[in-house]
């Protein structure tokens, strides 16, 4: 049963939402659109202004009648630090509660969580001694990997070789600030239906090819977690048993077949396709999807050989996800991306061909400018204070 706290908690909530997406708003609007009472309006925002997170400042200009006081969210209210880990890098940002990122830094990411902690902890504390940055109020920590909803403990993270790792006891210990760990995949989807041309989506997938693959499932307006949280693991999900093996222990997973890995080892597999001496990309990067890409780009048969492979098997698994959940949109997220014009079409093709559904869901590419894995370690902090019933 929900008391009148968790209700004020629920209108709470609303109303900051209310101020972010509609600022400068009025609370006379804000009254409008939510249905609440005036009075109940002023005491929120008079509460929410005493907390600074909003401020009260100009006079809406109105055709007749009071001039209203317009609020918006306080700019000077303290940072999200947002840190998106990958096998090969670490990306880390401080951004603002509308999710502008105002500072970023990379490193590459060490093999063990303890020597992670140890190159992370002084870098969080430098950004919080320094005079130049906002106070930092939480962190947002995205992993390619399952974690506990419950405790933030990452429970397993095949392509980090990470399991039943605690980085949220000793960050909140060093930095005395809340640390919020998620799925990227997860984390991309927050992010998706926060801001954008998907914001307020109510049934998307969002699929992030990397080193792997993951998905994030927004399924009637909510984050997908399931009883364990770690629903939407089709990345590990087998296409072909006589496949490849893959790190969470089992053969031809989805992303053993779909992911930049997979692509990387088509292009260096000669052409009667047995395994054989490594091939790498010769002009950039060697070993990197990146060069791959440059190969593709160029038009290198080779590569374009092993991306259009991979784009087959990336169809093969939306295919999947459209009879599973039949979401409304699907949203690729990774550099793939930067091919699209090329790959999008043989993805959409195969999708179509295995699904063969009324009303199938468009498949598009995120914008990778707007850095979606570390907007999404930010984004499901946000979600938290602005929109808690999303992101339990």
């Amino acid at each position: 049963m929900a008391n009148s706290e968790t209700i004020r908690s629920i209108n709470r909530s609303r109303i900051l939402d209310l101020i972010r997406i509609g600022q400068p708003v009025s609370r006379a609007e804000l009254a409008r659109r939510t249905g609440l009472q005036r009075s109940s309006v002023s005491t929120i925002v008079n509460e929410l202004l005493r907390n600074q997170w909003v401020t009260e400042g100009e006079r809406q200009v109105l055709p007749r009648g009071r001039q209203p006081l317009a609020l918006r969210l306080n700019r000077q209210r303290s940072r999200i630090l947002g840190i998106n880990v990958r096998p090969r890098r670490t990306d880390l940002a401080i951004a603002d509660f509308n999710l502008g990122l105002e500072g970023q830094e990379s490193w590459p990411t060490p093999a063990e969580p303890e020597s992670f902690l140890r190159q992370l902890i002084p870098r969080i504390q430098r950004l919080q001694a320094s005079p130049r940055h906002h106070q930092i109020e939480s962190i947002g920590i995205s992993v390619p990997g399952r974690v506990d909803a419950g405790n933030h403990i990452i429970v397993f993270a095949p392509n980090l070789g990470w399991r039943q790792v605690d980085l949220k006891t000793p960050l909140e210990a060093a930095c005395n600030v809340p640390v919020y760990i998620e799925n990227a995949a997860n984390a991309c989807a927050l992010a998706e239906v926060w801001e954008g041309p998907h914001a307020g989506a109510q049934n998307l997938v969002v699929v992030t090819v990397s080193e792997g693959i993951g998905t994030g499932i927004i399924a009637n307006g909510c984050l997908v977690r399931g009883a364990s949280g770690a629903a939407g693991e089709f990345g590990h999900i087998s296409l072909a048993g006589d496949g490849p093996a893959c790190g969470c222990g089992g053969r031809g997973c989805w992303e053993t077949l779909a992911s930049n890995s997979a692509a990387l080892r088509y292009y260096r597999q000669p052409a009667n396709g047995h395994a054989g001496p490594a091939r790498e990309p010769r002009r950039a990067g060697a070993g990197e999807f990146p060069a791959l890409l440059l190969q593709f780009a160029q038009g290198e048969a080779r590569a374009t050989q092993a991306l259009e492979r991979m784009a087959r098997s990336l169809g093969q698994g939306m295919a999947m996800l459209t009879h599973c959940l039949a979401p409304a949109c699907i949203v690729v997220v990774g550099e793939i991306t930067q091919a699209w014009q090329a790959l999008g079409p043989i993805i959409e093709h195969e999708a179509a061909a295995l699904a063969r559904v009324h009303n199938p869901p468009r498949i598009v590419p995120s914008d990778e400018g707007r850095q979606p894995r570390l907007r999404g370690s930010v984004a499901m902090v946000l979600h938290r204070y602005f929109r808690p019933g999303i992101a339990p």
